[in-house]
């Protein structure tokens, strides 16, 4: 395991930071993802509040029970020292209904001296696309 990209962030850094998610959130492995964030990470995710890493793969384990083929990019928008903001967009498969979504948001992030993300909000919408539409795979 590779030792975790700390604050301050440069330009630099900060694309590292953002390209190390993209691909963590792209592995969709829970326990892979976790440990990026402190014992304690405070998340916002749409309507959802929660705390910690068991709620955080607690979570990810639901959202991908229900979004099937998912795939990520993510893109840096902003950073300080201690804080990145990316947008991204995702799509995936509705488990339910088998209807492709395109989702677009943008995560805001702060991080402690470690490297770890303490803090993570986030706020998207979801567009219906047909399978044919889909730019990620």
């Amino acid at each position: 395991m590779s030792l975790p990209i700390k604050p301050p962030f440069t330009h630099e850094t900060a694309l590292a930071k953002v390209k190390a998610a993209e691909d963590a959130w792209n592995s969709r492995d829970p326990d892979r993802i976790a440990l990026a964030y402190t014992e304690n990470s405070d998340w916002r995710n749409r309507d959802e509040f929660f705390k910690g890493r068991e709620a955080i793969k607690a979570f990810l384990r639901r959202k991908w029970d229900k979004e099937l083929d998912y795939k990520l990019m993510k893109e840096l928008w902003a950073f300080t020292d201690n804080r990145i903001s990316v947008r991204f967009e995702y799509e995936y498969r509705d488990a339910a209904t088998g209807q492709c979504y395109r989702t677009h948001g943008n995560e805001h992030w702060e991080f402690e001296e470690n490297g770890l993300m303490c803090r993570r909000d986030m706020s998207a919408n979801d567009i219906p696309i047909k399978e044919s539409e889909r730019r990620y795979r």
